[in-house]
């Protein structure tokens, strides 16, 4: 899992990028038969976004993710919250095994991935996973609508062509939102021993045009502009997108959750 997302970055991904609709939250209650008793794992956690809704489901919630900075950001967001059933660990998708010695098999009710697979290895994760989960759990991709240069709108096309002169690249990776991609992730999870189905909550986000350029430096990573140089992108960004005080978003959240079959259970 690459390590991009580091100091300043951060602290845009905290600020800037989207939440998830309580909706998504209660689909993965009833997906996994969630309780007060259950332990739940979000892997590739981020600043949050996922885990502190998930925690007042559950006993506990392990964020885990490589980047300390976006861990730091976590923390204050659930002490801002008064969420203290959160714990922050320091890791990757190649760190299951260490967390199943550290908990024991059988011990997790779920593990989620929330806009981050793509960055790991699905294959490996699903069936490392699999000995870590309780009966009845299971596993949850979700992504969280495409990014915001590859929408079908006028604005998105123009920041597109922006990004792209800017960087000097062509942008074509969807962050695993593709139909391409969810069918992969629903493939590998029945190849891991998972029962599949897919659950979809769908929303429009309205964004001033701080909060456009915010959401687009909380997606650079290590894009990220220098300090010097921000002011000249925002005003490039402005005038590439139009004369508009504000920008519809029409968000896809994929949920593409697999069940753990219960042993020596063989597909109908």
């Amino acid at each position: 899992m690459r390590r991009d997302f580091g100091g300043e970055a951060a602290g845009y991904y905290h600020r800037f990028r989207h939440g998830y609709p309580s909706a998504v939250a209660e689909a993965l209650v009833d997906a996994f038969s969630l309780t007060g008793r259950d332990v739940l794992v979000d892997l590739g956690c981020g600043t949050g976004q996922l885990t502190l809704p998930m925690a007042r489901y559950v006993r506990a919630v392990i964020g885990v993710d490589v980047e300390p900075d976006m861990l730091e950001h976590g923390r204050q967001a659930a002490r801002d919250a008064d969420v203290r059933n959160v714990a922050w660990m320091l890791g990757a998708d190649t760190d299951i095994p260490a967390l199943r010695r550290l908990l024991g098999d059988s011990s997790v009710a779920a593990v989620t991935i929330a806009q981050a697979l793509h960055r790991m290895n699905r294959q490996e994760l699903f069936r490392a996973v699999v000995p870590l989960l309780r009966r009845g759990g299971g596993i949850a991709v979700v992504t969280n609508g495409a990014p915001l240069w590859l929408q079908e709108t006028d604005w998105s096309r123009a920041l597109r062509d922006f990004l792209e002169r800017w960087l000097g690249t062509t942008l074509t990776s969807a962050c695993g939102t593709d139909e391409q991609s969810q069918v992969r992730y629903r493939d590998d999870l029945a190849a891991a021993g998972f029962d599949v189905v897919t659950t979809t909550v769908d929303y429009v986000a309205s964004l001033d045009a701080d909060q456009l350029i915010g959401s687009v430096y909380s997606a650079m990573g290590s894009w990220l502009p220098a300090a010097s140089q921000r002011s000249a992108f925002a005003a490039q960004l402005r005038a590439a997108v139009g004369p508009h005080d504000h920008f519809s978003e029409r968000v896809h959240v994929a949920m593409v959750v697999g069940t753990r079959r219960n042993s020596g259970e063989r597909r109908a």
